[in-house]
């Protein structure tokens, strides 16, 4: 198989975060991809080493059929200050897969902001890395249109800490800042940016 499919777990000081998400995705994609494949525990084939248990890790877990690697990954925040809208209609990432060749062309056009945000079919998806959350003043909301629905947006969900809803470039401003949340990354350590460095779709 020249494509592997990928979970990226969070590991803080030898814990793993949200396994029971990451296991869901994990086993729906195998079901869907590989109908035939027995079925994997997460937590019983990650074993943490020493040297992943102090300290933040992405566990990055690269699988087809079987799994192909387990590896502990030094984490570091990036800042993120600035967020431009670019378009692109016919990406197609429902699938966590290694391969993020065209995400990184979209990342590219970024000009001098720190991250992106996809429009695709005239709503917002994602960002490079992670699922936006945009706040009205008294709650957060997340698209409902995301390429690739994320553990901790499928968390947030369930725990009624975020609602979901239909974003797009014309109501985006509706709203008075936006953050991306991931794996890694929660409502209380996500990067957040002001609707006033969001930079808007070329008209």
């Amino acid at each position: 198989m020249s494509r592997y499919l990928l979970e990226t777990i969070k590991c803080h000081d030898g814990k793993l975060y949200n396994l029971e998400f990451h296991q869901s995705r994990f086993a729906i994609a195998r079901k869907q991809l590989f109908p035939d494949a027995e079925p994997i525990s997460l937590s019983g084939v990650i074993n943490i080493p020493e040297s992943a248990k102090s300290g933040l890790f992405r566990c990055r877990v690269i699988y087809s059929e079987i799994i192909e690697k387990i590896e502990f990954v030094p984490h570091e925040y990036r800042p993120l200050k600035s967020l431009k809208l670019v378009e692109d209609n016919s990406i197609d990432y429902s699938y966590k897969y290694t391969d993020r060749d065209r995400l990184t062309q979209l990342f590219e056009q970024r000009a001098d902001c720190d991250d992106i945000l996809i429009v695709k079919n005239g709503c917002i998806s994602d960002s490079f890395t992670a699922n936006p959350v945009f706040w009205d003043g008294t709650q957060w909301w997340t698209p409902n249109t995301p390429l690739l629905p994320g553990t901790q947006r499928a968390r947030l969900i369930a725990e009624g800490k975020i609602k979901v809803c239909r974003v797009t470039p014309v109501n985006i401003i509706n709203y008075s800042k936006v953050g991306l949340i991931n794996a890694m990354q929660d409502l209380e350590n996500m990067p957040v940016v002001e609707m006033s460095d969001v930079v808007m779709l070329d008209t």
